[in-house]
């Protein structure tokens, strides 16, 4: 594996106890304080545990949080452009120290090696994170309905919850490098989404693939907003895509545990971090990466790539602008490499997109794949898309 890029900070975290340990972790826990875990700091348990959030080793500290909050470093001036914090309320965290049992549903999983107790700026976080104090974006509305403390210290996980879903695509940061050493693959391109494949989508995907090895396709499966697709809807769309229109050798999916922020560019950075330590050369970064309404810019979250040198990211980007399918082209195209009108691209928002399959009409296939509109039209039928 030694021909994969580094993990970022040149290690790869592994916060899984071994057999031995998890029955001394396990038994201790049981007279600890503790504490329930949510969905979301589920996830990014996991994440740290598993290497996904490498450097990390826990949640962060006060410093580690002040530094990535006004900086974009961690304290050590790694780059790190997202805070990672365990957030409580006040009375939670009354008394706490030393070591700290995290539960879900009553099972303690893991153990927080307390080190820091601190209020955070959370308007501060929002403003420099989030790029808003405005409540209606849903990194806003979650930061502003958690609790007002955070702990930090590094996390042992000894139980690991069960997956129930995308068992053949739960591959850890450790198991996606062995399948890239495996088929020889050097230069691996990731694809990060939260929504199914469009034709866009797919040309991007393949004018990457054209300069890489490989392609992993990266869904978050960690909690989105309410409105986005299902991850059990989007899954099917992306099997049913690769088993007609990829190379079988050259694509790996995989479910990525993360949760959404929403954070526009700084998450973009995030993103691309996360690849790196699933063992990704490049990265792709389209129109609005992870953003939200009309809180970023279209092309801001290619931009921040600029505001670091390549050696500070090890992983590349590789940016695209927004693309369609011109009728005189005969193509899927974008504005770099088509000279004629817009009018003569057939390109769809997405609420036009909704509006037919809400209707059991698929999108033109110059937008969507059959496969892919029929996927979601039936998920529609049976609720399983909010309409």
């Amino acid at each position: 594996m030694s021909s994969l890029i580094a993990p970022h900070g040149g290690k790869l975290i592994n916060r899984l106890l071994e057999e031995k340990e998890r029955s001394l972790l396990e038994e201790k826990a049981k007279s600890l304080p503790c504490l329930e875990l949510d969905a979301w700091a589920l996830s990014d348990v996991e994440m740290i545990a598993i290497g996904g959030f490498s450097p990390l080793e826990g949640f962060m500290t006060q410093q580690d949080y002040e530094s990535v909050v006004q900086n974009r470093r961690l304290k050590d001036g790694l780059v790190w452009t997202i805070p990672v914090t365990l957030a409580v309320l006040p009375e939670q965290a009354k008394g706490l120290k030393g070591e700290v049992a995290l539960a879900v549903q009553g099972k303690r999983i893991a153990v927080l090696h307390l080190e820091d107790i601190y209020k955070p700026d959370k308007d501060l976080e929002a403003k420099q994170v989030l790029g808003t104090l405005d409540g209606s974006h849903p990194g806003v509305k979650r930061l502003q309905s958690t609790g007002a403390v955070y702990l930090g210290g590094r996390i042992s996980m000894g139980h690991r919850i069960p997956a129930t879903t995308f068992l053949p695509y739960r591959l850890d940061p450790k198991d996606t490098r062995r399948i890239f050493a495996e088929r020889h693959w050097k230069r691996i391109v990731a694809f990060q989404t939260r929504n199914p494949i469009h034709r866009a989508h797919e040309y991007l995907q393949k004018c990457a693939l054209e300069i890489c090895d490989g392609l992993l396709l990266h869904p978050i499966v960690g909690e989105t907003k309410g409105d986005d697709v299902p991850a059990a809807v989007r899954m099917k769309s992306y099997e049913v895509l690769l088993e007609r229109y990829y190379p079988k050798d050259r694509v790996l999916l995989a479910v990525n545990p993360a949760s959404m922020r929403y954070a526009g560019p700084r998450e973009a950075i995030f993103h691309a971090l996360i690849r790196k330590n699933f063992g990704c050369s490049h990265f792709i970064v389209g129109r609005d990466h992870a953003g939200v309404g009309k809180f970023y810019g279209t092309y801001e979250a290619q931009r921040i790539f600029d505001e670091f040198s390549q050696e500070e990211i090890g992983i590349t980007p590789l940016c695209f602008e927004n693309a369609s399918f011109c009728t005189v082209c005969g193509g899927m195209v974008s504005n770099k490499i088509c000279p004629h009108a817009t009018e003569q691209h057939i390109s769809l928002s997405g609420t036009k997109v909704r509006e037919l399959l809400q209707a059991g009409t698929p999108p033109p296939p110059e937008v969507s794949r059959p496969e892919v509109a029929a996927v979601l039209i039936e998920a529609m039928r049976t609720s399983e898309i909010s309409r």
